[in-house]
């Protein structure tokens, strides 16, 4: 569905300086937001969530996410593969009831999916219920994986293989400007030159994390924000689950694995260990200090201490 111009009610954001400026001034989204509502035959007060680099309401039953201009390639993403995986996983994600571009700025209207964010109930989880969300997370993983990619104008990257060479080439480099020590970046060339990364691409979210997942008696109820999904190696997917799930948790991580149908070794390690350096979202000097400090300051040492299986 799209909607026709009727007139400006959008702040300015055509580039991340101006978004930066509005991002979280509701003054400025409200009248936005209010008439598009509208135009959708939406009744209701919308809430704003909290968290969240975009803007998305809770809006009733349905939630409104916005795309301005200047992520105005996201939408289509979010769409098609929303559209891609509506019930073919054991986790449930939202359907989609529309989408387009209203006044310059995209937009998905969906379901309201029940539950909590999984970082709010983590800590009351009993040992069971986490094992359990571990077995249920992997295998809704292994059928996200096995869901033909959508067909989506200028997906980005179009090229994954491209992808990960331009990765490579600037990975130290890149780590080394967000304050990574230079013992650990003088590494990164040669692990990166031991480790194979050809691999088939798949239908990847790649940003499984607790803020995206949901939860309620102990199970998980939904997986959301797939505006970042990619097309890629399967093993990129298993990053998040690491770095912001298990945090060295062996137990959970093995679980999540096995029930994925992944044979945990040493060698899966080291290629999970490449493509966390190589993750688009990655920050090795802040995965350090989120996670459980290595043996020895070494790549490998970091590859069995945070991918225990």
């Amino acid at each position: 569905m799209t909607c026709q111009n009727v007139g400006t009610v959008w702040p300015d954001a055509e580039d991340e300086e101006d978004f930066d400026l509005v991002a979280r001034d509701e003054k400025a989204l409200g009248p936005g937001v209010r008439a598009l509502l509208d135009r959708l035959g939406v009744p209701g007060t919308p809430v704003r969530y909290p968290t969240g680099s975009l803007p998305v309401y809770a809006v009733g039953d349905l939630v409104l996410k916005l795309f301005p201009p200047v992520h105005a390639d996201e939408m289509p993403v979010e769409a098609g593969v929303l559209a891609a995986v509506q019930g073919r996983l054991p986790v449930p994600t939202p359907g989609v009831h529309a989408a387009g571009d209203f006044e310059g700025w995209g937009y998905v209207l969906m379901d309201r999916l029940p539950g909590e964010p999984l970082s709010t109930v983590w800590p009351a989880l009993t040992e069971a219920e986490r094992d359990g969300i571990a077995e249920q997370l992997g295998e809704g993983i292994a059928a996200l994986h096995a869901v033909p990619p959508p067909a989506v104008e200028d997906w980005w990257p179009q090229d994954w293989d491209e992808f990960v060479a331009d990765q490579v080439a600037a990975c130290a480099g890149r780590h080394r400007a967000l304050g990574l020590a230079p013992q650990w970046a003088a590494q990164i060339p040669g692990f990166l030159a031991s480790v194979p990364l050809s691999a088939p691409a798949v239908l990847l979210h790649t940003e499984i994390m607790d803020e995206h997942l949901l939860v309620r008696d102990g199970r998980l109820t939904g997986l959301v924000d797939f505006e970042p999904a990619m097309r890629g190696a399967a093993e990129y997917d298993f990053v998040a689950p690491a770095v912001f799930l298990a945090r060295g948790d062996g137990r959970f991580y093995g679980r999540l694995l096995r029930a994925y149908g992944i044979r945990p070794d040493g060698d899966l390690r080291r290629r999970l260990t490449a493509w966390t350096l190589l993750h688009y979202y990655s920050n090795l000097p802040a995965f350090l200090k989120r996670l459980p400090e290595p043996a020895a300051p070494t790549l490998d040492a970091l590859a069995e201490r945070w991918f225990a299986m």
